[in-house]
Formats: C-alpha cells, structure tokens, sequence
C-alpha cells in the first residue's frame, strides 16, 4: 500500500499541480511527480445515481434533461464561485441576481462560522486510487472539517444526502493521506433556490468508508480503471 512519507500542510493543498487529462475516452486527473492517473470522486460516487439518472433523462426527454442539468450546472458553480470569493474575503464579490441573493444570504451566517484553510484545493490517494478538489477544508466550530457547498431547487431529505457523505468521506481520506490529519467531521450547506434558505448535512466519515470502498471497486469492474 502507497503511504505519504512527507505530509504537507492542510494551508499548502492548494498547492498541489493537478491537471485533466483523457484516457481511453475517461477524464482522469494527473499529479505532477505521480506516475498513477486517477478518476474524479464525483464519477465514482456518480455510479449511485447513474440508473435513478437514466430513468429521469428517459421520462423527461432528453432534451429537456439537457436543459435542466445545464442550468443546475451554472447555478452551482456560480453560486461556488461566489461563496470562494466571500471565504477569502475577496472585495469585488458579485451577486448576479435577487435569486443568488437569497441563496448567499441565508448562508451567509454559517459562513461567517468557517475558518477556511484550504479552498477549492486538489486531493488524491493512490490508496484509493481516486482524485478530485474540495470545496473547504477548515474550522467550524473548533473541528477540522471537509466542507462542501452543494445548491438544489428544493429541499432535501436526509436520506438523500448519502452520495455527498460518500464523496466528502473520500476528500477526508485523502486529506488525511496527504497532511496526517484526521478529518472526523464532513458538512454539506445546501443553499435551497428561491426558498431564502439553507440546510446543513453533517456525518463521521467513518461511517461511510465501506460504500466508498465498494463504490471504487463497482467503477474498476464496469471501467477497468
């Protein structure tokens, strides 16, 4: 098993050299002085979804699937983009309109709660044989804590935050492989459009590493990867 023999401080992740790279038609992440090139969290924590997914595009049509993703696409990396600005205290942070608006301050208090140490920072483990970036790596509440900033068009029901467990629990283990540091905390913030609302998710990564373990191994049978 590959072990870091030189951790790195959580304030230097933002540092790593991370690049996309296609393979054999799959988009994987290289790591400059790593041989290994790795498939992104999400993909893996996307085979889920992916039945649920094809169901929905077929019921729908796909062209209206198409539209419905890409707007939800934009709306959370703005919305991303926004709350990165407004953690590291940039001063032209913008708002596009009254909806982000809503969205951002009804976050905004549990925002303010955060001390980030790292921010949109690339990970990877050659353990798990996974890569990807992490929204927050930071103090809330005096824990060390994976944070990841998630937008929806309405509520969520606990049962439904499961593939966000999965994928922070593999950004704790990786940050833990890299720095030495146990992350025993993982919280998604859920800004709910148009509701002028947010909700927090919040679990022990240990609790999930088995689904995570089993997903990788379920994405290197269907992919070879």
């Amino acid at each position: 098993m590959y072990r870091m023999t030189n951790h790195i401080e959580i304030t230097d992740l933002e540092n790593l050299q991370a690049k996309t790279v296609n393979q054999d038609g799959k988009r994987l992440y290289s790591f400059d002085g790593i041989d290994d090139k790795f498939p992104s969290v999400t993909t893996v924590t996307g085979l889920l979804n992916r039945e649920h997914i094809k169901l929905w595009r077929k019921r729908v049509g796909e062209e209206t699937a198409n539209k419905i993703t890409a707007s939800a696409t934009k709306r959370g990396t703005n919305f991303h983009q926004l709350v990165e600005d407004y953690l590291r205290a940039e001063t032209d942070i913008i708002i596009e309109n009254d909806l982000q608006r809503g969205m951002f301050n009804a976050m905004q208090p549990v925002l303010d709660e955060i001390i980030p140490l790292a921010l949109e920072a690339p990970l990877f483990s050659p353990n798990l044989k996974m890569a990807g970036r992490v929204d927050c790596v930071g103090l809330f509440d005096n824990n060390l804590c994976i944070i990841d900033f998630k937008t929806s068009s309405k509520y969520k029901e606990e049962y439904m935050a499961k593939p966000w467990f999965i994928q922070m629990t593999a950004y704790a283990l990786m940050v833990e492989e890299l720095t030495g540091q146990a992350i025993h905390e993982c919280i998604a913030l859920v800004a709910v459009e148009g509701l002028n609302a947010f909700q927090m998710f919040v679990c022990d990564p240990l609790d999930y590493v088995d689904d995570l373990v089993q997903l990788r191994k379920q994405y290197e049978n269907v992919y070879g990867i």
